[in-house]
């Protein structure tokens, strides 16, 4: 399924005020809106064999390119299991409080999965994929910083 942005902002959305976690010890609280990812994995279909949601984003983080690495190899990417990706509160937000969403804040959608940290909530999201296992992307962990040694339940 292929949904442009104006068709995701048609679908049945959620607004929730929420406070943010991070890893590193800092939090805030905002009032994001965007339609629940079940909504959107309902629409899709999900096969009986998947059971994890990946989302692939439009940022690298580790050079910035200068390396010459393959910009795939270092790209962000973040999954979660089908039971965070049916939760109510798990929302693929396209504004924060009352705005549209910016880049600064991971423009022009990004999940919002207020059962884990920060470091979850993939950005910039570019695709969305249904898996069977997460070993084979990247570095076989689930995610951009769980390749780099972070857990890949980040619950709180």
């Amino acid at each position: 399924m292929s949904l442009s942005l104006q068709e995701v902002r048609t679908l049945p959305a959620r607004t929730q005020i929420t406070r943010h976690d991070c890893v590193e010890g800092w939090s805030c609280i905002a009032k994001w809106t965007g339609p629940p990812l079940a909504e959107l994995l309902s629409r899709a279909g999900v096969k009986s064999e998947a059971r994890f949601v990946v989302f692939h984003c439009a940022d690298t983080l580790d050079d910035g390119g200068d390396s010459g690495a393959d910009p795939e190899s270092i790209r962000y990417y973040e999954s979660i299991d089908l039971i965070d990706a049916e939760h109510p509160q798990t929302i693929l937000a396209y504004e924060m409080n009352g705005e549209p969403l910016t880049v600064r804040h991971g423009a022009p959608l990004r999940l919002r999965l207020e059962r884990q940290l920060g470091y979850k909530m993939a950005k910039y999201i570019m695709r969305i994929e249904l898996v069977r296992s997460v070993t084979e992307l990247h570095g076989g962990r689930g995610g951009y910083w769980e390749d780099r040694g972070y857990e890949w339940y980040a619950g709180i």
